[in-house]
């Protein structure tokens, strides 16, 4: 039995194959659309849903390479909208003003980034920060290989590591969240912009260990479990009420489309964003993520239709809070 996303994606494909034989989808505008794995369920399922209400009027390709490799793309004028599992950097900001490419930014939801392991691990239920931090620390490469080296309690057992690639956002969130700082990390683990490969990767190994967005988490629940941190509270499991009440923490953390500001002018790409808009909430529910307040998916259309450009997650840090996410973009 299909679900309701293949569904989506067999109507898609269906209607796609009789307008191409007729020769109407080479003539279609198109938006381009790349960046982040995490995000890539979320937007993809708007593009499908979109198409298919068009009737292939216009064609919405998305991409995956990571929340970094699609700003390169993006601030090269490369493509409309950029999927980011995290606010923009400095670095790329001055890539971006360089090339005179203005932003539009968009949250578009809320991710509980999620660490996960093999069923029949018995002993890590419950991580702390601080054995997450002496995992996954520069310092951990090469010396930080057992399991009972990070609690005697656990097992002598060699660990196998998995985790979202340098290029990814959710790389760059995890590791400012758990070690302290963006990017710094041990070397020695399986690195992947492809969740699929990290879930395969734990799931096959008993002693192993790897975190990544939540949707990928609930997509195979039957496959791996999910571990509760331990912030200083006690352990807490990525939910709902956890991401929302913010105890899930430091992993819970908004996500991100940003738009071209001369591509909304557009009229493809601004009709595409103001469907993305007014259909988030259902469609962010649809594919396992925390959707936003109806109040903000309204502001983003608003600063879509007054060009309103830039950013206001500079110095925000890790761990924002849902209602911060209001707050700063009321500010914007």
């Amino acid at each position: 039995m299909l679900n309701s996303f293949n569904f989506r994606a067999f109507t898609l494909a269906i209607l796609l194959n009789a307008l191409m034989s007729i020769g109407t989808v080479n003539a279609s505008p198109i938006v381009k659309i790349d960046g982040s794995s995490t995000v890539f369920p979320i937007t993809e399922a708007v593009a499908e849903d979109f198409q298919i209400a068009k009737r292939g009027a216009i064609r919405v390709t998305v991409g995956i390479s990571g929340t970094g490799g699609g700003f390169k793309k993006f601030c090269r004028n490369e493509i409309d909208i950029v999927n980011a599992s995290r606010p923009i950097t400095l670095t790329e900001m001055e890539a971006c003003k360089r090339e005179g490419v203005q932003y539009i930014e968009m949250p578009i939801a809320f991710d509980a980034l999620t660490v996960v392991i093999n069923p029949q691990n018995t002993w890590s239920k419950t991580i702390t920060v601080d054995e997450l931090k002496k995992i996954w620390e520069p310092d951990a490469q090469g010396k930080i290989t057992h399991w009972n080296q990070i609690n005697p309690a656990w097992p002598d057992k060699k660990i196998k590591l998995y985790g979202a690639g340098a290029d990814s956002g959710t790389f760059e969130y995890f590791t400012e969240a758990i070690v302290g700082k963006a990017k710094s990390s041990r070397g020695d683990y399986t690195a992947s912009e492809d969740d699929n490969v990290l879930v395969q990767g734990v799931a096959s190994d008993t002693y192993a260990l790897g975190f990544f967005g939540f949707a990928y988490y609930i997509e195979n629940m039957k496959k791996i479990n999910a571990v509760a941190i331990n912030s200083g509270d006690g352990g807490v499991l990525p939910s709902a009420a956890t991401v929302k009440n913010n105890s899930y923490k430091p992993l819970s953390r908004p996500i991100f489309i940003y738009v071209n500001a001369k591509s909304a002018e557009k009229p493809e790409v601004n009709e595409f964003v103001n469907y993305y808009m007014k259909n988030a909430p259902e469609l962010v529910t649809e594919v396992k993520y925390f959707p936003l307040s109806k109040e903000v998916y309204h502001l983003n259309i608003e600063h879509l239709n007054k060009k309103k450009t830039g950013t206001v997650f500079k110095d925000t840090g890790s761990n924002i809070k849902l209602e911060d996410i209001l707050r700063l973009e009321s500010s914007l």
